[in-house]
């Protein structure tokens, strides 16, 4: 049984109230794709693995399924939603409209120091995927993308795109565990070069690629394809 340990709780924002570190895992475990799509999950089965109380794992639940993390099914029943082609299509549609937006607004902001931290970040990408470490590259690769985001200095459009992640996170993680390398193209890279030459349009045509690379993965891997 997979517990929360000190180093989980710190990222995930120890010194805040219970219910929001609470939430904050849960979070991060659709997110990643600890909780698979199709997966049920049941609040004794969270408060267990959570090492949690039944209060702030309801709270965690409710909060999830109002942002579409989750689903209720009824009879009590929550479940990490399967996406279909249709879902796939609107998120991409979604993300490429939203994420090349911010990296160009990233771009005219980003100093020197913001590109060596985006740099170091995409570097324990790197060991991550040359690894085969699954949850490293992802944790990684949402790490680059969440701290250029921040740069774009866009509250509102930054908080849409949270949620998009949170949609399609478990079908990401289903795509990296199956048969297959784990490297795409380095649209990384490219946006890096960009953003040392502040081209904001370089770096927002290499999100836009990026974007679309990993949404046809998606779409490649659904069942029937």
């Amino acid at each position: 049984m997979e517990h929360i340990t000190t180093a989980e709780r710190t990222e995930s924002g120890a010194g805040l109230p219970v219910h929001e570190q609470v939430y904050r895992r849960l979070r991060e475990m659709v997110l990643f794709g600890d909780l698979q799509p199709g997966q049920p999950v049941t609040i004794q089965g969270l408060t267990e693995r959570l090492e949690a109380g039944m209060t702030p794992v309801r709270e965690a639940l409710r909060r999830l399924t109002a942002e579409g993390a989750l689903e209720f099914r009824g009879n009590r029943r929550i479940t990490v939603p399967v996406l279909d082609a249709a879902a796939v299509e609107e998120l991409s549609v979604a993300r490429r409209a939203l994420e090349p937006e911010l990296a160009r607004r990233a771009a005219l902001r980003a100093g020197p120091e913001d590109i060596v931290r985006l740099r170091a970040t995409d570097a324990r990408l790197d060991r991550a995927m040359a690894a085969a470490d699954i949850a490293g590259y992802l944790r990684e690769n949402h790490r680059f993308h969440a701290e250029l985001n921040a740069l774009a200095d866009a509250p509102i459009l930054r908080a849409m795109v949270d949620g998009l992640w949170l949609r399609f996170g478990p079908s990401l993680r289903v795509v990296c565990d199956g048969p297959g390398p784990l490297s795409l193209p380095d649209r990384h890279k490219d946006m890096l070069a960009g953003l040392e030459a502040r081209d904001a349009d370089a770096v927002a045509s290499a999100m836009d690629r990026d974007v679309r690379q990993g949404m046809e993965r998606i779409a490649a891997h659904l069942p029937g394809n």
